[in-house]
């Protein structure tokens, strides 16, 4: 049986778009290669995934995530963005540093924006005093970061 991730890959492959990819007439994004699939395709990919792959642990999600992630590929990147919304639920102080490593390397606003928005701050704000404090410094030291993307998440906190 395929892994979680190969069965995203492969989905996200074949809901690829041509003229999504060539529309600008290039094949990347701030560095990062374009498959050309949908948002809704790639909402629906990590959904069916979720769905074949039942009973994921919170250790099975993030090295999902973190798998995802790993190849530059935009659409595999805005997935993992997108599994992460839906299970921030079950993330914990602990995964800042991981999210730290994935905003680091986003170099797009697509990625950025959401990856704060929908994950970072709900996160923080269900963390109990001790976690979100820690949290708070975390943040703080994004603020001062030479991460241009770390600073942007930062300042939208």
């Amino acid at each position: 049986m395929e892994s979680p991730a190969d069965f995203i890959d492969r989905t996200l492959r074949a809901e690829a778009s041509e003229w999504r990819t060539w529309a600008d007439g290039d094949d990347s994004v701030g560095g990062l290669r374009v498959y050309g699939s949908s948002t809704g395709a790639i909402r629906g990919t990590v959904r069916d995934a979720l769905r074949r792959y039942r009973g994921l642990s919170h250790d099975d999600v993030v090295m999902l995530a973190s798998e995802l992630w790993s190849v530059p590929v935009l659409e595999r990147r805005l997935a993992t963005v997108v599994l992460l919304q839906g299970q921030v639920g079950t993330l914990t102080g602990n995964d800042l540093t991981r999210i730290e490593g994935f905003l680091r390397d986003a170099r797009v606003s697509e990625l950025i924006e959401p990856l704060t928005r929908d994950v970072v701050a709900p996160l923080i704000a269900g963390l109990n005093s001790v976690d979100a404090e820690r949290a708070q410094r975390i943040v703080a030291r994004w603020a001062e970061s030479d991460s241009a993307s770390l600073r942007t998440a930062a300042a939208m906190l």
